[in-house]
């Protein structure tokens, strides 16, 4: 194993000791709530510390039996007993290793998160509305084919059916670790239904993936929010009903502007739209800090222009490449059925490397 990655358990290692300690005297922690935090915590990481704790036994396991290979006065059928016995254990350090490193790749502090996805359209026009329905189409299918929960939480429908924006929220296991990588541009090549001479259009949506931001992290004062109330609207222009449920937080010290209309009730709205703001502060909190996280709102989006890419969805000729990692897939119409398996983990497995040791 590296030691790079024997360093980083080790931190880890550190930390969970420091939270038993913690846990141990919960008079020294304030409020419940930071104890629940703590203790949530201290969950995440025990998986990594039993992994390597059996690592470290199966190794001391094959010292000993190195020892009675080497011994020259050792019996010899004992000694290719020993040596078959260290080809097993052998294999059974291959396979722990691959589980730590997956861990080490996914396990920061937030890969546990549920995540809010913000999709807005970008250069194109109504193409680039359309574009936005067809990757919210894409992330529901994906979440449903992983029992995911999906919160739909703001809209701003085009008369074609299309987007200038939608927002929502994705509850399951390791719904952050698995998306992450999709945050920035997304381009699409195609004919558009309204291109009477059959020239092949581009445009552009961008895509930010942000963890959901717990509580204790991010204190939000009330005088420091405007809640404004307005009537909500559903997708072509209908309206979902006719009082003013749909709610507006603005939060004037960065500025932020969040709303929520998917619910009848304005109380489950307001309570949505914090959930938003909460984790763009947390966005910005870390981004102002330099911290580890490393996909940063501005470096996630750009300007939605046309060359500011992650990823191209070519319709003619039904392929997806991810410039990112120069990987071409041809099955353009599964993937945007939300078979993304194959793609995910190709980004998890080659961008998660570059992050190994700026996690946790």
């Amino acid at each position: 194993m590296r030691q790079s990655r024997v360093d980083k358990i080790r931190e880890i290692q550190g930390r969970y000791k420091q939270l038993c300690s913690l846990l141990s005297q919960p008079q020294l922690l304030s409020t419940r709530r930071e104890i629940q935090k703590y203790f949530q915590e201290r969950k995440e990481l025990e998986e990594i510390i039993t992994l390597w704790e059996e690592y470290q036994r199966n190794q001391n396991e094959i010292k000993k039996l190195k020892e009675i290979i080497d011994n020259k006065e050792e019996d010899k059928e004992i000694k290719i007993l020993a040596e078959e016995e260290k080809r097993e254990i052998n294999k059974k350090l291959d396979a722990l290793e691959k589980k730590l490193d997956r861990l080490l790749f996914l396990k920061d502090k937030y890969s546990q998160r549920n995540i809010i996805v913000e999709i807005r359209a970008g250069a194109g026009g109504e193409e680039a509305s359309l574009f936005v329905a067809d990757l919210y189409k894409m992330y529901i299918r994906f979440a449903e084919k992983k029992n995911w929960q999906v919160e739909n939480i703001h809209f701003h429908p085009t008369d074609r059916g299309g987007f200038k924006e939608v927002i929502f929220g994705i509850k399951g296991k390791e719904a952050f670790s698995f998306l992450r990588y999709e945050s920035g541009v997304h381009r699409v090549q195609r004919i558009p239904i309204t291109e009477s001479s059959g020239r092949i259009h581009t445009s552009t949506a961008t895509v930010a993936i942000l963890p959901e931001a717990e509580e204790v992290e991010v204190e939000i004062s009330p005088d420091d929010l405007v809640i404004e109330t307005f009537r909500s609207r559903g997708a072509g222009g209908q309206h979902v009903n006719v009082t003013d449920s749909a709610v507006r937080i603005t939060h004037r010290p960065t500025q932020i502007v969040v709303q929520c209309q998917d619910e009848r009730s304005q109380h489950q709205n307001r309570v949505r739209a914090m959930r938003v703001l909460r984790a763009k502060l947390l966005q910005r909190k870390e981004e102002e800090q330099q911290k580890k996280f490393s996909l940063q709102r501005k470096t996630q989006i750009g300007r939605g222009e046309r060359a500011e890419r992650i990823r191209t969805y070519n319709f003619p000729q039904g392929r997806v490449t991810d410039h990112r990692i120069r990987l071409t897939l041809y099955n353009l119409e599964e993937i945007l059925n939300g078979e993304m398996d194959t793609l995910l983990n190709s980004l998890k497995e080659k961008l998660g490397v570059e992050n190994v040791g700026d996690t946790g």
